[in-house]
């Protein structure tokens, strides 16, 4: 039963009203400033700060190029230990660093790196850790921390996913020595595309805040190497127009999930482990099949009724083909089973209930 001929995809952009975003783009054509750190982002890093509790945030045009500063400033070409449960631009920014990934399977449950795993394949090249939080889902970040203090590692994280996500009494962005997040236009805040980097360390987020803007040091010196990663003011207005509806998207996705949670038949499906003392973020609703082959036969139905899951994260990234990975068994029979429903605030409760009794069946 298809209804209404709409295509209900995996997730929906959020459009905060027309009226609400057209009163910032008046700000910055008031101000005629479009770029280089412009009003309307230092409010909207304010605004951030506040809402996530974090000391220092640095907005970016987009989620991928805070890994690839981190990796720049903390990877010394060295060997990486990462996850293969991710998504692609974790690796590949690794490699685009020059640097090399060495992955470490992930936990059944948590589909987190697996933290007991990692000191076996630390070798004296090991120059970092590089882990996802998955789906929103925190890692054991006070394993890794020890790890890391034990070797003298740097750690990054991929929180991707994690805007909004506390654990253990404080912002997710809080761990690690370097903390990045998406604002893609499919994530719960967006700026239509865009993310951040998060760094407690003063030292290192002045590293990060000149590797940002080509390494300047003022209009005509240099600090060091840099790149270009400023956000636009036009993405920081979606930004703030966006933040004035957060606390509603997040109340709207956790109803969903509830639904989910209660109605769908388990018997042959899994989900995720939210690590315990998580505020979790309602970001994604995976759900692991129990074959491959079960997961293909429901999206075909769910296709047929014009309903778009998507497979998070397929395939496991020790086996895309300009890595050495070397076989990781539970990432791979995990992300040949994942799959990601619908979950976005406008989805309505017919379309949830189709999605479901779809499932079921």
């Amino acid at each position: 039963m298809i209804l209404n001929n709409k295509k209900i995809n995996v997730t929906k952009s959020f459009f905060p009203p027309l009226d609400e975003y057209n009163t910032y783009l008046q700000r910055v054509w008031s101000n005629e400033w479009l770029t280089n750190r412009g009003e309307l982002t230092l409010e909207l890093e304010e605004k951030l700060k506040e809402k996530l509790k974090v000391n220092h945030i640095l907005i970016t045009n987009n989620g991928t190029v805070p890994i690839q500063i981190a990796l720049k400033l903390l990877g010394n070409y060295g060997e990486i230990i990462t996850t293969p449960f991710s998504y692609v631009a974790t690796t590949s920014s690794i490699v685009w660093e020059n640097c090399k990934p060495v992955f470490v399977d992930i936990h059944p449950e948590y589909l987190t790196i697996d933290e007991s795993k990692i000191e076996a394949a630390i070798t004296p090249k090991t120059t970092a850790i590089l882990a996802t939080h998955v789906f929103g889902n925190p890692c054991n970040t006070e394993i890794i921390e020890q790890i890391a203090k034990k070797h003298n590692l740097s750690v990054i994280y991929d929180a991707a996913h994690c805007f909004g996500v506390f654990y253990n009494n404080k912002s997710i962005f809080n761990y690690g020595d370097i903390s990045t997040c998406s604002f893609h236009a499919t994530k719960i805040f967006h700026t239509g595309e865009g993310g951040a980097a998060f760094c407690n360390d003063n030292e290192l987020y002045d590293k990060i805040y000149y590797s940002h803007n080509f390494g300047h040091d003022g209009p005509v010196n240099f600090h060091g190497l840099g790149i270009n990663a400023k956000i636009s003011e036009l993405q920081s207005a979606m930004g703030l127009a966006v933040l004035d509806h957060i606390d509603e998207i997040f109340n709207e996705r956790k109803k969903i999930v509830n639904i989910y949670n209660e109605q769908l038949d388990f018997s042959k499906l899994d989900k995720i482990k939210i690590r315990a003392n998580t505020v979790w973020n309602y970001s994604y609703y995976p759900v692991i099949f129990d074959t491959e082959e079960n997961l293909l036969w429901t999206m075909k139905k769910l296709n047929d009724n014009n309903i778009f899951p998507r497979r998070y994260f397929y395939p496991s990234l020790n086996t895309i083909n300009y890595v050495e990975g070397e076989s990781m068994p539970v990432s791979e029979s995990i992300s040949s089973r994942v799959l990601c429903l619908p979950l976005f605030k406008d989805l309505l409760e017919d379309e949830l209930k189709l999605i479901i009794k779809i499932i079921n069946e």
